[in-house]
Formats: structure tokens, sequence, C-alpha cells
């Protein structure tokens, strides 16, 4: 941190399944990672710090759409690690004069992530299946939705984050997505007519501490950020399949 002048913390350890699978490394990782990460740049000056938050936070709340300041109970380990960092990001922004931003990512998604090991998202997996000509397993009846978010908007967010002269805009928490509600089966659907395929999905168990729908109240990021909505679901996941296929 020595010379540095502002931060975008992005490194966690992802995944609600392993999270209820070892809850102490994500514990570990997540929560005190964090927190030496927020020492370390409170103790060099840093000028603002930008952190990776989470829509998992909302837990149990079933408002539609989500809105910041109305969250319920977390549903996993790794949920409570995000709430944890936000928790203490305003303690390092009440008791010692940092300015933070925390950025609530709805489901990012986008080229690069991998679909290997036990816990890759279901864009990769969807993906990677239907290029392989192959069957992708749903967890449950498809019905769960979310606000899948084209990685291109995040990297937008921990710009106007980062670099924002709006004083209201810091030691906030944003909502970080599309404003668009899909199904896992809408999801699959739009990655099938992308792939050209007729395959159909076949269905699993549901996964244990899911939240079962999923919607972004984005109006927040937008006033005080600038945020904008520059790639939606279905062109994001055009991209993204385009990039598995060439890779």
């Amino acid at each position: 941190m020595q010379g540095i002048d502002l931060v975008s913390h992005q490194a966690a350890l992802g995944s609600v399944p392993r999270s209820i699978n070892d809850p102490l490394t994500t514990n570990e990782v997540n929560i005190t990672g964090t927190l030496h990460v927020f020492q370390a740049a409170y103790e060099q000056k840093v000028k603002r710090l930008v952190y990776a938050a989470s829509s998992s936070t909302y837990g149990d709340h079933p408002g539609l759409p989500k809105l910041e300041d109305k969250i319920g109970k977390p549903l996993s380990p790794y949920a409570v690690t995000k709430f944890v960092n936000e928790l203490y990001a305003g303690v390092y922004a009440t008791v010692y004069g940092m300015n933070m931003i925390g950025l609530r990512y709805f489901n990012i998604f986008g080229p690069k992530q991998s679909p290997g090991g036990p816990y890759a998202a279901v864009i990769p997996l969807f993906a990677d299946a239907l290029l392989q000509g192959k069957s992708p397993v749903i967890n449950g009846d498809g019905s769960h939705s979310r606000d899948f978010t084209y990685i291109d908007n995040a990297v937008q967010a921990n710009l106007l984050a980062l670099f924002t002269d709006n004083p209201a805009a810091l030691n906030q928490v944003y909502n970080i997505a599309c404003g668009e509600q899909t199904s896992l089966l809408q999801l699959f659907q739009y990655l099938r007519e992308a792939a050209g395929t007729d395959l159909q999905p076949t269905h699993g168990p549901e996964r244990k501490g899911d939240v079962r729908h999923s919607l972004a109240d984005i109006s927040k990021a937008k006033s005080l950020l600038g945020y904008e909505v520059k790639i939606n679901v279905q062109e994001g996941l055009k991209k993204t399949l385009e990039w598995y296929r060439k890779g």
C-alpha cells in the first residue's frame, strides 16, 4: 500500500457451496484477509478504497427489487463474510476517517470464467456443456432467478467508484447489476440460441444456501456514481459464448 492513493479490493474466496463445506477457510480469507487490506490501506493513508461486496448480503429478505438499505439474514457462511466486510468498511469510515465504497455485485459473468472445478459458476458450466454437445444440469426446477451482470458493467462501476468527485457517493454501498431478472431456464434458452443447438437441460437437486430470486434496484448507483448498464444479459451471454467457442 505504500505510495498508493486508490485501492480496488476484489479478492475473495467465492462460492456459497464451498463456504458451506468449509466455513473456516471462507471466514479466514474473506473476513480476516479483507481486514488486513483495510488496515494496511489505513496505515498507509490510502485516499479511497473500493471493495467487492455481494448480493448474497440480502439473504432471506423477500423484497424485490433489492434496495441497499433493506437486507435480511444471511443464508450461507459466504454471505456472512461479505456482510461483515461491509460492517468493517463502515467502521473504518466512521472511526478511522477512510473513504470506502462497496459494490454489491449481482452474479457477474463473462469471458475467462473457468468451467472447471467443483465450484464453477452456472454460466461457464452451461456454455461449456452446450459447446461440447452435452446437456447441462440445472439445480432445481429452473425457476430460480438472478440479475446476471456482464463483467464490463462491473469494471465500469469500479472506475466510477475509484474516481468519482461526488462527496455524497463516498462511504456508500451500491447494487451493481443490470436491473434485469432472468430465470435459470431463460438463461439456458439464451445460451442455447447463441450456441445454435436444441439440447435440453437435465435437472438436479437444489443447492443449499441459495437465494431463490434476486433482482437489483440500481437507481442509487445511477444517481450517485453515474452508473449505466452498457451490456445487457443477452448481449453479454453472446459475447461470453463466443469467447468460449474461440477458446
